[in-house]
């Protein structure tokens, strides 16, 4: 019987938002790449909550898109309402969010990935990795099929030997009842990948014929929409938005799941899989917190052309009949039509800590994996991965060298160095108090922190680089004037501090130092700076930011030095921490265990200590004496 055999550059394993990325940064970058998905209706599917950004989520999406990726646009073209979130708050922590219509969303990236030069999509399974000597060699599907390449990026998401379950119901499928890939586990075990078992949820889907919303407070978005992406004009995203809904549980709702514990399969001992700390469900809620009289509950549309409302915080794997009764209790459900059950679902993921920093396996070459394979929980945080396996796969096979985002660059960076250093025995989540440095990694200039490393790569081309340099220029020579501007205590100006219950001058100051104070801004002291010019939002948006937090960024700017510079001691690959004998021996295992890249990563692994870090130093400048 002949064998279909077939050659491509690079195989991407999975079609949700990381083997999206991954499969557009590879084939955008001149090479033959193939995107295998058990189902082509899954390509960048929400099996969860129809919405892209939010807190800190919000900071990768801006990151994808100035490294040249595509969800910011995604989402730009197919949401139904916008939100930016903290404003009240500092902008290190300001996340844009976003309700997507669910079906436009995965229709239009497919409709990206089906036009896009050197991309083929197949629908197939994978079943086995081709690996000889430590090197990936191809892919094999359920059919025979062959396909050889150079690299493989794995994202298979929550697809891995996944099964769904409510009450005593256990569907071995994917998400929203899609087929599950259930041979994969099998070959990456075979080849010395050590596999963990995490679960994640979702909430019942509610006819929204069915639902009193006078009986809830209604959620606006914006007035004025910010798009994610940087190549969206602003005028293309103000449109007529969609409401979302607030009401809560009660104590009667709390009552009707307490009863029911005991049918709960993950209460039951049903479940073997690790959930999420920070998107429990609604059970995980009641027990863990029972000092609450209620919680928050969101109706969010799933759609413009659909009845579907997601009922976001009452994620649950309760059995129907429960589920029926515990949605009917809230407050404006009490009618509700369940269209889809909630379920919780389980699947087969990665120990990250397999993975270097490039998200290459470290003893597979070749072998790149992204998403939530990796041991992560959103959409967000999968996209960046897939971004970043797809970049440094496409680099490999290209024979030039990969890249790194370390902490103090990105978000990306926080999240990548999380998953491959620490110990993640749940599904881990992006959050900004994650990230040491984030007065420096606002979602407001991403473009300009990361855009750089874009066209390096190839994904973002010259005239756009040369417009956000251009850009920065005008930042700063913005700054500068406003340092050089002084203003007095003339009557205009003292009207203008007190509108604004500031303090009055007594001498002559520049206009820096009046949008400093925490009362005023750029935009407020324009009536007194008579020589401005109209500049665009961008920039004056950078320029009221970096002004009014200079202090506290030329601080972190500091912090960011110390990290580089123990962050480019590079530590030999395969070296052996058993030579150095001023080494613990727990700080010897774990380094072992880990075999970090450089000192900056030695020193966040967990059991290693600042006085193992001081040795390690020492012996490594002793190393590097003696090679010289």
């Amino acid at each position: 019987m002949s064998t279909l055999i077939e050659n491509y550059d690079i195989v991407v394993v999975g079609a949700g938002h990381a083997g999206c990325e991954a499969a557009l940064a590879c084939s955008r970058l001149g090479l033959e790449t193939i995107i295998f998905t058990v189902s082509v209706e899954s390509i960048a599917l929400m099996p969860c909550n129809p919405n892209i950004g939010g807190s800190s989520k919000g900071h990768l999406v801006r990151e994808i898109d100035a490294l040249g990726g595509e969800m910011g646009k995604n989402i730009d073209k197919t949401f139904i309402q916008s939100k930016m979130l903290n404003k009240s708050k500092g902008p290190a922590v300001h996340s844009l969010r976003a309700q997507a219509d669910k079906a436009e969303y995965s229709k239009s990236m497919r409709m990206v990935l089906e036009n896009t030069d050197h991309l083929t999509i197949k629908q197939a399974e994978v079943t086995e990795i081709v690996v000889e000597d430590g090197i990936i060699r191809g892919v094999k599907t359920f059919s025979g099929a062959i396909y050889n390449c150079k690299a493989v990026v794995l994202c298979t998401g929550t697809y891995l030997s996944s099964r769904c379950l409510y009450g005593e119901v256990i569907n071995y499928t994917g998400p929203n009842g899609l087929q599950a890939a259930n041979y994969l586990s099998d070959s990456l075990k075979k080849n010395g990948i050590e596999m963990f078992r995490f679960k994640t949820g979702t909430p019942a889907r509610i006819d929204k014929r069915s639902i009193d919303f006078s009986k809830m407070e209604e959620q606006f978005g914006d007035e004025k929409v910010v798009p994610f992406s940087f190549d969206t004009k602003p005028q293309e995203v103000q449109i007529e938005q969609e409401s979302c809904w607030l009401t809560y549980t009660n104590e009667k709702t709390h009552e009707i799941i307490k009863d029911n514990l005991d049918r709960s399969p993950i209460y039951a001992g049903i479940i073997e899989g690790t959930g999420p700390r920070y998107c429990p469900s609604i059970e995980d809620k009641v027990v863990k917190f029972a000092d609450k009289s209620r919680h928050q509950v969101f109706l969010e549309p799933e759609g413009l052309y659909t009845n579907e409302m997601y009922v976001g915080g009452m994620s649950s794997s309760l059995p129907e009949d429960v589920q029926y009764k515990m949605y009917r209790s809230v407050s404006g459900l009490e009618n509700a039509k369940i269209v889809k059950n909630g379920y919780a679902i389980e699947y087969d993921c990665i120990n990250a800590r397999q993975l270097n920093p490039t998200l290459e396996f470290k003893h597979i070459k070749g072998l790149f994996s992204g998403g939530q394979f990796n041991g992560s929980s959103g959409y967000e945080e999968a996209a960046a991965q897939g971004l970043i396996a797809g970049i440094n796969a496409a680099l490999n096979v290209l024979g030039k060298e990969m890249i790194v985002i370390d902490r103090s660059q990105a978000y990306i960076g926080v999240l990548i160095d999380d998953l491959v250093t620490k110990e993640n025995r749940e599904p881990y989540r992006m959050m900004t108090s994650r990230a040491e440095y984030r007065l420096l990694l606002r979602q407001d200039n991403a473009i300009f922190r990361l855009a750089g490393i874009g066209n390096k790569v190839g994904l973002v081309n010259d005239e756009k680089y040369k417009h956000i340099l251009e850009l920065e220029k005008k930042i700063k020579e913005e700054i500068e004037r406003l340092e050089n501007t002084f203003v007095g205590t003339s009557d205009e100006v003292l009207e203008l501090l007190d509108k604004y219950e500031s303090t009055p001058l007594n001498s002559g100051t520049d206009l820096a130092e009046l949008i400093k104070r925490p009362e005023l801004s750029y935009d407020v002291i324009a009536p007194i700076d008579k020589n401005r010019e109209i500049l665009d939002e961008k920039i004056t948006e950078q320029v009221n930011i970096q002004i009014k937090y200079e202090g506290y960024i030329k601080r972190q700017l500091k912090q960011v030095e110390q990290f580089k510079k123990i962050e480019k001691k590079k530590i030999p690959e395969n070296f052996d921490f058993n030579q150095i004998n001023g080494l613990r021996i727990e700080a010897k295992q774990k380094l072992n265990l880990f075999k970090p890249v450089s000192i900056g990563q030695a020193s966040r692994i967990s059991g290693v200590t600042p006085a193992d870090i001081s040795v390690l130093l020492v012996f490594m400048e002793q190393l590097r004496n003696r090679n010289q």
